[in-house]
């Protein structure tokens, strides 16, 4: 079993900035790509930005600039701090992650959080 955990949503004003989140536990052989995705009320949940377990980030082009992921030392962590937040940026955020379970060693499988909030209104 694997545990995605999120933090760090919350009510934010306008040019705001938040800091996300995110540790993998459970028990993982492997954790591989990490990203936060987000969705807005009545809208299809949409890629914010993605990491590879080496680092490399990609953004979804409305969002690049202000927000930035990263992994930490351990690489079961992923953060995304988004600066200069305006009110289209509320939405819950979830983070995903690809990982190998112990229990199936040849197989990668797609693991969520349950989200945290964020609202940006003045």
């Amino acid at each position: 079993q694997v545990q995605l955990v999120e933090s760090g949503g919350g009510l934010v004003q306008p040019g705001g900035s938040l800091r996300l989140s995110c540790a993998a536990s459970g028990s993982m052989f492997r954790i591989g790509d990490m990203g936060w995705y987000r969705q807005a009320p009545g809208k299809q949940r949409e890629l914010v930005a993605g990491i590879t377990s080496g680092g490399i980030s990609n953004y979804t082009a409305s969002m690049k600039g202000r927000f930035t992921i990263s992994r930490g030392n351990a690489r079961n962590t992923v953060y995304l701090q988004m600066n200069n937040l305006t009110p289209e940026d509320t939405a819950v955020y979830y983070c995903n992650a690809r990982v190998v379970t112990i229990a199936r060693p040849f197989s990668e499988s797609d693991y969520w959080g349950q989200g945290t909030q964020v609202t940006v209104s003045s």
